[in-house]
């Protein structure tokens, strides 16, 4: 970004924003109570999931919330009732791990830390292999949020520093609990500074420290496990060995979204004689151990592959038996039940591949009874065991890299592999694929000549054609199964696998996953307390609840309906961090995506029970004590049918706290980023139907997801520098400055772009409309009054009624970037517009009206200055309770008749630009043109003939076709066969595209055989305007009926034609005698037949300080030849001169150069000089 060269102007409007903040905070605008009696609730309840309270608010978070902030600002124009609280989240373990981890760094390193030199620690690269194709039944998130998070400082102490802490404040941040009280208050001082409608008195945080909180959520969880939501027991989980606890989205650095990956392990047993790295095994049962995706394949085994340079080793599992593989699948077979002990692999030996290679194997269900493992060198590490079984009927990796051995007798010598273990061994027919036969990998490896295994690029297109195919489509061959669909088949024969000892389940993630303690996950077979999102009942009651949920967009509505589709249990316990204890067994905490599913409804009583501090440790405004809130009160407040407890709380405060919540709920939109939808977002609406499974009345009715923020058409990074805090935004461009460029990052589900450019240009857009209101305030005598009757006041009433109606339709749509675009951009453009086209000067009314209209409409967005503007406009109650403006009557017409106004002068300075570029001639014969005078311009009632019958011919297609025309070959054949038309077959087809382009803009009326509205009025009317701005003496407009037969050729309804001359003239100077008042002597032509007034408007286009023509006084010597070489005398600047009056017109003699009027049949010599004053 280049330097600003001063910060005047954003300094101006954050001193408005600090007066107008504190003003609100004065008058509690944003505090919203339940009304009182009656059931009619005109209430907007809008809420934005709670940041996580480990750094300050940056802005990402802003532009979320800046969604339900401008939603907020339109809804209260509009006369609802609205309340938007703000929550702060600590759950989880990410603060306990920073805390934990620094306590860590000064044990190790002291304090202030003495950290290591870089080059002592080794860095692992993290090597991004390509994706695998993976048939499941899921649509997940993967995009990890933690990238760059810690702005590539490798210490907690270098990251707290990047913080702009010092080392005595950094200290304090060893103990967990000092992150809950340094952090929140720094979100709301940052969010007050932008002016965001939240009522802060139901602010909190989460966690056992905030007592009221930690009562709602055990509430909440005894009520889902007495619902029987909550179930104990061993489930696979993304697990930490490092934190010893499941590893839940929140607490990953990398791999959000990412879950376990189920594969079948494929035992293929050792045949004696064993290698000799393994003879001192001899007796054991040893099995090579295949983790595969597709059990179904295995009839087809020809052999098993393994990478000659990879490590692997034996280890001994829980019954006795020896498994082959990586150590990094071994880690995770760990976890799951296949050693003795949990975590633990009781190696017995580390190998190579080389040293396995050509040893016997036997495989389950393979029509072979021997095969033997062979060298594949693109075996990877990161994914399976290392160990891979061999298709090649239905893999082409597999096919490619057996032919390869088949035909390289080199390479077959190389890893000592004998003939007799490669060559016998064919291509089994297992399944049947429509298009790709019983040998489906071998025949698309012929197709694509595929010569290698080091075919990479092709071997992947070869993977994509084959394995969704076959999965989809694919038909079994083999006995028992014989005619069954492949998906159909696969888990039947994985069970028989596995209820036979020949294979067992095996899980692993999706992809890597590092927890926030820089530790690689595992997946784990732990005991777990968990949210069974996957029973039936439950997940048809959130599937009720999307259909009737407003999306906004089918995007997120899709993403939703994919995640309902495969989630399955979430582990909802934990045993490290900071959160709620489970009521009913204590050495569990409750884990943050779980509780923070309804917290929306704590909102609506918040304020009543905390005492306005952030950790509910003050006195309730009820009186209310912690442990007074019990199961029954809760269900009291928030089940309407519920009884009214015995409790120690007097009856009319529960009766305000179950009337808060009541009017309140439900929330009628959540914003939120569109990587909630997976987890948090879906588990919202799991939660409220599980709380409220009979009153759907209270389920959510809205949710509105966005992408992500780039800020400059970059990622966020602090490592790269690209990275912004909402505070620092705020200093930088000013609250409103910010707002305006995040209102115009985007509206979709795709990513949004907030361009540092966009906010400065912002700003200046903002300072410049306040001064321009104070300027029309200031001037307000000078505007026109009397009737707002001319053409130009009644396009600008209707634009503004126009621009208010479609701002509205965007903000309701919540599309802030479009309703940004209606409500200033097109809507301050129309004004400039109204000011360049009015003449004869714009109108009181229709300007202040406008200041009106334009405050209301910018005032969600730009709340600050939109107040200010209000105040300057001697409104007596603030902005923030006023209402939407009402629009009044759109004329379409006469907007389209204003728009044709402007497309006709932009024809007409393009044509005398035309007319005056200098004549493609001879070299050094190129002057320009002289600058016409005058121009004729042909309007056009009807088309010409042979356009018309085109027009005739397509309206008879559009309504046959119901708004639809044929293509152009058939447009052209029928046009072609008639004779009237043929001299114009070169003109015709092109006509017909700019119809069908103009059809696609404006609708219908394209085809209209003539305009709706008068063209010939609308010029003349606006005469002045276009005589003035292309510096014309006159524009006469004529219809083209009048005209030769060329003019008539080349003008049509909506397209006028002009022709541009230049008329003789006679030079005389125009003096103004006035003293000292910056009027200078000019020199102009006068023509034939010119008058007082073209004269003066003449004059006007070289003295451009002159504005209006009435204060022009215009005056002739009475002695033509003296008169002008006496010197003036001043205070009597008319002596010796005499008006020349309306009715006088000018004559020139060219021959003689001489200039004379006539008024009232007397014909008078004017010399050469002519005088002006300025009154």
């Amino acid at each position: 970004m280049t330097e600003r060269k001063g910060t005047a102007k954003v300094d101006f409007i954050k001193k408005i924003e600090k007066e107008v903040q504190q003003k609100w905070d004065e008058e509690k605008v944003f505090e919203a109570d339940a009304a009182s009696g009656g059931e009619s609730k005109n209430k907007y309840f809008v809420t934005f999931p709670y940041p996580y309270m480990n750094g300050r608010l940056h802005l990402g978070h802003t532009f979320s919330l800046s969604k339900c902030e401008f939603a907020v600002g339109y809804q209260r124009l509009k006369g609802k009732h609205c309340l938007f609280p703000f929550g702060l989240h600590c759950t989880g373990m990410p603060i306990k791990a920073c805390a934990d981890k620094l306590k860590r760094e000064l044990e190790l390193y002291g304090c202030p830390p003495q950290f290591p030199d870089e080059e002592e620690e080794e860095e692992t690269p993290v090597k991004k292999e390509a994706e695998e194709i993976v048939i499941k039944d899921k649509a997940k998130g993967k995009k990890s949020k933690a990238a760059a998070k810690s702005g590539g400082a490798k210490f907690q102490w270098d990251i707290m520093r990047s913080l702009g802490l010092s080392d005595e404040e950094i200290v304090q941040f060893a103990e967990a609990e000092y992150w809950l009280g340094y952090f929140p208050p720094l979100a709301v001082q940052d969010m007050k500074s932008m002016g965001v409608k939240v009522d802060w008195r139901r602010s909190f945080i989460t966690t056992d420290v905030n007592p009221f909180y930690d009562s709602f959520v055990r509430w909440q969880f005894e009520s889902l496990k007495e619902r029987k939501k909550i179930k104990f027991g061993k489930r696979y989980t993304i697990y930490s060995p490092k934190d010893g606890q499941p590893c839940m989205d929140h607490d990953r650095q990398t791999g959000e979204g990412v879950g376990p990956q189920e594969y079948t392990l494929i035992k293929m047993k050792m045949v004696e004689p064993f290698p000799s790295k393994l003879s001192g095994l001899k007796g054991r049962a040893i099995f090579l151990v295949a983790a595969t995706l597709r059990p179904e394949t295995m009839f087809g085994q020809t052999n098993c592959w393994v990478r000659p340079d990879m490590k692997y080793i034996a280890f001994e599992t829980a019954n006795g038996d020896i498994f082959i593989s990586t150590r990094r699948s071994a880690r995770n077979m760990s976890y799951q039940g296949f050693t003795k002990e949990n975590g633990v692999v009781p190696s017995v030996m580390e190998l190579f591949g080389e040293d396995i290679l050509g040893c016997a194997l036997s495989a389950p269900l393979t029509s072979y009874k021997i095969i033997y493992a062979l060298p594949m060198l693109t075996i990877k590490e990161d994914k399976g065991t290392g160990v891979v079984t061999s298709v090649p009927s239905d893999a082409p990796d597999d096919i490619a890299a057996l032919r390869d051995l088949k035909k390289k007798q080199a390479l077959r010598e190389k890893y000592g592999i004998k003939d007799e273990m490669v060559l016998p061994f064919e291509p089994v027919p297992i399944i049947e694929i429509p298009g790709y036969g019983n040998l489906s990998a071998p025949q698309v490896c012929d197709e694509l000549k595929i010569q290698s295994q080091n075919d990479r690029e092709k071997l992947a297109e070869a993977k994509e054609m084959v394995y969704l195919k076959g999965f989809y489509e694919g038909i079994m061959l083999v006995d028992g199964y014989k005619g069954q669909k492949v998906q159909d088949v696969k888990k039947p024969i994985q069970k028989k696998m596995v209820d036979n000892g020949e294979a067992l389940i095996y899980m692993e993630p999706e992809k890597q996953v590092m927890s926030r303690s820089a530790d690689e996950c595992v997946v784990a077979l732990c005991d777990q307390w968990y949210l069974d999102y996957g029973d039936k009942n439950w997940k048809e009651a959130a599937s009720n609840s999307l259909k009737s949920l407003e999306t906004f967009c089918d995007e997120t509505r899709k993403n939703f309906e994919a995640t309902l589709a495969w989630l399955q249990e979430h582990a909802c316990s934990r045993t490290y961090g900071l959160g709620t204890r489970l009521p009913w067994d204590e050495q569990w905490l409750i884990e943050s995506l779980s509780d923070s599913t309804i917290y929306m409804a704590y909102y609506t009583v918040a304020h009543l029970l905390q005492g306005g501090v952030l950790n509910g440790q003050a006195p309730s405004p009820l009186g209310i004590k912690p442990e007074q809130m019990t199961k029954e009160v809760w269900n009291y407040i928030f089940f309407k049918n519920s009884p009214m407890p015995t409790s120690t709380i007097p009856k009319q405060s529960l009766q305000k706290l179950r009337q808060e919540f009541e009017y309140w709920y439900p929330v009628d939109v959540r914003v939120s980023g569109k990587d909630l939808v997976p987890n948090h977002l879906s588990y919202y609406l799991y939660n409220h139907v599980a709380m409220w499974p009979e009153d759907s009345g209270k389920w959510p009715v809205a949710v509105r997801a966005n992408g992500h923020l780039l800020l400059n058409s970059e990622k966020m990074s602090k490592s790269t520098g690209n990275f912004l805090t909402l505070s620092e935004a705020v200093n930088k461009f000013s609250a409103d400055g910010m707002r305006l460029a995040l209102a115009d990052a985007g509206d979709t589900v795709e990513d949004a772009n907030f361009v540092e450019a966009m906010a400065d240009a912002g700003i200046l857009r903002l300072y410049t409309w306040v001064e321009w209101v104070k300027e029309m305030i200031a001037n307000q005598d000078s505007l026109r009054s009397g009737p707002a009757n001319t053409f130009n006041d009644r396009v600008f009433a209707s634009e503004m009624n126009a621009g208010i109606i479609k701002t509205d339709q965007h903000y309701e749509k919540m599309m802030f970037k479009e309703a940004l675009k209606a409500g200033f951009f097109e809507f301050q453009a129309a004004k400039d517009k109204y000011r360049e086209l009015a003449i004869e000067g714009m109108h009181k009314d229709l300007v202040f009206q406008f200041i009106e209209n334009q405050t209301l409409l910018l005032a969600p967005i730009c709340p600050h200055l939109c107040e200010y503007t209000w105040s300057l406009l001697g409104k007596t109650g603030s902005l923030m309770k006023a209402s939407w403006p009402v629009s009044g009557p759109v004329d379409e017409i006469l907007i389209r008749s204003s728009q044709y106004l402007m497309e006709t002068a932009h024809d007409l300075r393009l044509r005398l630009k035309g007319y005056m570029a200098p004549a493609k001639g001879k070299k050094g014969d190129n002057k320009p043109q002289q600058k016409p005078s005058h121009c004729t311009t042909y309007v056009a009632k009807n088309y010409p003939p042979w356009q018309h019958t085109t027009l005739t011919l397509l309206r008879k297609h559009y309504k046959a076709n119901n708004g639809q025309l044929p293509e152009n070959k058939v447009i052209a054949s029928e046009l072609g066969a008639l004779p009237e038309l043929k001299k114009y077959m070169k003109r015709l087809m092109p006509f017909v595209a700019m119809i069908k382009e103009n059809l696609e803009k404006n609708g219908a009326r394209v085809l209209d055989l003539e305009l709706e509205f008068d063209e010939r009025a609308v010029l003349l009317e606006n005469i002045v305007y276009l005589t003035n701005s292309l510096e014309l003496d006159q524009i006469d407009v004529i219809f083209a009926s009048e005209a030769d037969d060329k003019v008539k050729e080349e003008c049509c309804p909506g397209k006028p034609y002009s022709v541009f001359r230049s008329e003789p003239g006679v030079s005389v100077f125009l003096v103004n005698p006035q003293p000292a008042n910056g009027y200078f002597s000019s020199k102009i032509d006068v023509r034939q037949g010119d008058t007082k007034d073209s004269i003066i408007r003449r004059l006007m286009k070289v003295e451009r300080a002159i504005k209006d023509l009435q204060r022009v006084k215009l005056m002739r010597y009475e002695d033509p030849v003296l008169g002008p070489r006496r010197v003036p005398v001043l205070g009597k600047e008319e002596q010796g001169k005499k008006d020349i009056s309306e009715k006088s017109t000018f004559h020139i003699d060219l021959n003689a150069k001489k200039v004379h009027i006539a008024d009232n049949g007397l014909k008078v010599d004017i010399g050469d000089t002519l005088v002006y004053l300025v009154q």
